[in-house]
């Protein structure tokens, strides 16, 4: 078992009855269980020649920008609508409740880009696919996801396929 494994903590009910949110706060605490977490899925995609990894907001940030380092790439944030100071590309995506959406900057990616997207879990797949249409509109190419958790019970993979082939990868699966 790698160090970030047995640091990540089950809160049930939270946020709402029902779930059991994945707290991965203690495994970014802890100096060696995230430099193995980082350097796990930065290895994973060493070979790929990635220009640029795309995370997520919130904690799609802490784990994407310490990868892209690691990968001497760029980091490009995804965040919530309002939030970045230039001109945005949009993609809105469904929730269980109603709808949000992510934006980037638009000439955050280029053509030329080589995109990683990174996030701390992926669950259903809707953020996550939204980003890969934010990708997609930047006329970037998209090699691959790495996740810390996969939440593979509710099948994010089956969602993600549809829209891209694209390799997923996730240090953790939960079944």
């Amino acid at each position: 078992m790698r160090p970030y494994e047995e640091l990540i903590v089950d809160i049930p009910n939270y946020p709402k009855p029902g779930v059991v949110f994945k707290d991965l706060t203690p495994a970014f605490a802890a100096a060696d269980a995230f430099a193995a977490m980082v350097d796990d899925l930065a290895a994973h995609f060493a070979d790929r020649v990635i220009t640029k990894v795309v995370g997520a907001e919130a904690r799609g940030f802490i784990v994407g920008a310490a990868v892209a380092l690691r990968l001497g790439a760029g980091f490009v944030p995804c965040r919530k609508p309002g939030k970045l100071p230039r001109t945005t590309l949009r993609e809105s995506y469904v929730l269980e409740y109603g709808t949000d959406a992510l934006e980037i900057h638009a000439d955050a990616l280029t053509p030329d880009d080589v995109v990683l997207i990174v996030d701390d879990l992926v669950a259903t797949g809707g953020t996550t696919t939204a980003m890969v249409r934010l990708v997609r509109a930047s006329g970037a190419r998209l090699v691959g996801f790495g996740f810390v958790v996969e939440l593979a019970f509710l099948d994010p993979r089956a969602v993600i396929a549809a829209e891209t082939d694209a390799e997923v990868f996730s240090l953790v699966a939960v079944d």
